[in-house]
């Protein structure tokens, strides 16, 4: 995360006291072993030790040190698609479905918070969904008709959001969301895993994951975790070559944090039908101002490198709407992986064995998603039946999804000309020092970052997942594969998957 200036600062917007976690330093075994500590791998490891299972999780960075720590952290059962296009593509059955998961979301992080006693900041709040502009209204039509045919009866159009800064024009009002504080939510989780007795491991790098029984989980440093069942809940599956990659894409979203005095909004979450749409909610700071987080401007990962300009768009939004805002506090971006029916995969890993579970595909609403994997795959591991099986099945086909389905891999399919494109810049002269840049050398490309000491590091550039060539992001200094959404440090370290490992270093000349 950073500031106005660029200055790198801590990450969300509030100090959690999160434990220090151990390294695996031995060979263990449980009955589930949870790769991620996430929002989706603390819920599941949560549930499971609640049922009474021996759990171990590993992660290579902190907990909730990934997206889960990017997040705007609505909880909601307001979608990213409309309940409308969700009827087309699940059914109205499945529509109502998915209704429900993410309202029984919603209750059970309230629920957890309560029992376990975790101070998150955790609060009831409406919604409002508006247009665009004030004569847009027929979606809004369509999708309160949608609401109400799927379960959401208390969902109202209202003439406008209770803003005295901007006119919204007609919205629909969803009582009954939520937002809290995820790091400090998963540091509760944390204290109430290791309570029951699961071991969580951070500083743990996964290296090979094999299903059967026992399961197997190596890592790198050569210790060896065997379970009964793996779930796999790292934003985007390491334990799945293709399949999974060829049904969702990496998004890259942006989010500032801009400061208001407090009280002057009204707390209330709120988003608007814009492609990409603007989201919009409120954090306390202190006793004098809250945080306006406001998110959108999305593009493909690695397929821009304008984060300024974004950044600076999402500014201008926010100020023409809340002219109250004044500096900017924080800004961040995060990965989402946008699935192509809208909702999440969660389930057992396709063309697996059958004691190896993922979840993947949040499409942006990684809160409530996360959540409805905890109890989804508790469910299935303890052999329950649980109706929103079907619907989240990982392995699932829709026909109605097939539009973005072709979209998405034809744009992955043009990744692959940067193969034989030029390099970013001709030589590794011209990589300024805190930048990086894609050189061309030979029949390959290398990935040449100086730091700015100007040493400079070398790497290939050809993402270790499915072979295509990493693009320079500036503004978080990583390195982004284009194809499925890999993402690499300066060293060429692996900070998200697919990929499992990271860039190979080229020797430097």
């Amino acid at each position: 995360m950073q500031n106005d200036s660029g200055k790198t600062i801590s990450i969300w917007m509030t100090t959690a006291e999160i434990p220090e976690q151990p390294v695996l330093t031995e060979n263990t075994h449980a009955d589930v072993c949870i790769i991620g500590a996430g929002i989706a791998g603390m819920s599941t490891a949560y549930m499971l030790t609640r049922a009474g299972k021996s759990v171990v999780v590993l992660d290579d960075g902190p907990i909730a040190g990934g997206q889960t720590a990017r997040t705007t952290a609505h909880v909601s059962n307001v979608l990213s698609y409309r309940y409308y296009e969700l009827e087309q593509m699940h059914g109205k059955e499945g529509a109502k479905l998915v209704a429900q998961s993410h309202t029984t979301a919603i209750n059970t992080i309230e629920a957890i918070a309560t029992q376990e006693n975790i101070n998150c900041d955790f609060k009831r709040l409406d919604g409002y969904l508006f247009p665009p502009d004030l004569k847009s209204i027929d979606e809004i039509q369509h999708e309160l008709e949608a609401a109400h045919r799927v379960g959401l009866t208390n969902v109202e159009m209202v003439k406008k959001a209770p803003l005295t800064s901007f006119d919204t024009g007609v919205c629909l009002r969803f009582p009954q969301q939520g937002q809290f504080d995820p790091l400090k939510y998963l540091a509760g989780l944390a204290e109430a895993i290791e309570r029951r007795g699961g071991r969580i491991y951070t500083g743990t790098h996964v290296e090979k994951i094999q299903g059967g029984l026992p399961a197997r989980v190596e890592t790198s440093s050569g210790k060896v975790v065997t379970a009964d069942a793996v779930v796999v809940a790292t934003n985007s599956p390491i334990s799945n070559l293709a399949t999974m990659h060829f049904k969702q894409a990496p998004y890259i979203t942006f989010v500032i944090g801009a400061k208001v005095p407090r009280g002057s909004v009204p707390k209330a979450l709120y988003w608007d039908t814009l492609d990409p749409y603007h989201y919009v909610r409120l954090q306390s700071i202190d006793e004098q101002y809250d945080v306006l987080i406001v998110g959108g401007e999305d593009h493909k990962t690695g397929q821009a490198d304008d984060a300024d300009a974004r950044y600076a768009r999402l500014q201008t939004w926010t100020r023409e709407r809340f002219p109250i805002a004044q500096e900017v506090l924080f800004r961040w971006s995060g990965q989402v992986m946008n699935s192509d029916d809208g909702i999440a995969y969660i389930g057992k890993n396709p063309f697996d064995e059958e004691n190896v579970y993922i979840v993947t595909g949040d499409t942006g609403i990684g809160m409530t998603h996360g959540t409805i994997a905890g109890i989804l795959l508790t469910d299935l591991i303890l052999g329950r039946n649980n109706s929103w099986a079907e619907l989240y099945e990982p392995s699932r086909v829709r026909i109605a999804g097939v539009g973005d389905f072709i979209s998405e891999n034809l744009n992955v399919a043009a990744q692959y000309l940067e193969w034989v494109t030029p390099g970013d810049v001709d030589s590794v002269e011209k990589v300024a020092p805190g930048t990086g840049a894609v050189v061309r050398r030979g029949l390959t490309k290398v990935a040449a970052y100086r730091d700015e000491n100007g040493t400079l590091h070398e790497h290939s550039a050809i993402c270790t997942h499915l072979n295509c060539i990493v693009a320079w992001n500036s503004s978080e200094k990583t390195w982004d594969c284009p194809c499925h959404g890999s993402r690499f440090d300066t060293q060429g370290k692996v900070i998200n998957g697919p990929a499992i490992n990271g860039l190979a270093p080229v020797e430097n000349k």
